[in-house]
């Protein structure tokens, strides 16, 4: 048994995650299921504000704020001494990233920036919300906000204390 195709030949994530969880109900493997119906909850609450289905890349932003909070949670559980609960997370966070693109390294993200810096023609950190907005839509999914920005900030800065 095989999920149902999209007039593409590809397989859609909500597809692969309804696929997954029913997979995952009869392997009795109780955590990725919980994350799964957890995702299939968000996207579908997603889905009602929105007031139609989804594309794969807004299905993509759930699974990136999904992982985002889970990072958040990691940090905090850790400050707080729970380690318990900062395992349960990790794992929980490592079912969510199965579902994203795969992830950049840093040394190609950088790479990406400088090109945006170059095509925004952007010589100082003021010039941050014109990279952002070139930047982001190329690594959507496949790189944390938060790294995005702090990178896109010390290239800038690095810019504008070298001239």
């Amino acid at each position: 048994m095989t999920p149902k195709q999209d007039g593409e030949g590809e397989i859609s994530l909500k597809q692969k995650i309804d696929f997954d969880m029913k997979a995952a109900h009869k392997g009795k493997e109780s955590l990725k299921l919980g994350v799964l119906r957890m995702l299939k909850s968000e996207i579908r609450y997603k889905e009602i504000e929105k007031g139609s289905e989804l594309s794969n890349d807004e299905v993509i932003s759930v699974l990136s704020s999904s992982t985002k909070k889970r990072r958040d949670s990691i940090q905090q559980f850790e400050k707080a001494g729970r380690d318990d609960l900062v395992s349960q997370e990790k794992a929980e966070l490592e079912v969510v990233l199965g579902y994203l693109p795969e992830q950049l390294t840093e040394e190609k993200l950088s790479q990406l920036i400088r090109q945006a810096i170059q095509d925004a023609n952007a010589t100082n950190p003021s010039d941050l919300g014109k990279v952002m907005k070139l930047i982001l839509p190329q690594v959507k999914g496949k790189a944390e906000g938060k790294a995005i920005h702090q990178l896109v900030t010390s290239q800038l800065q690095s810019l504008s204390s070298s001239e």
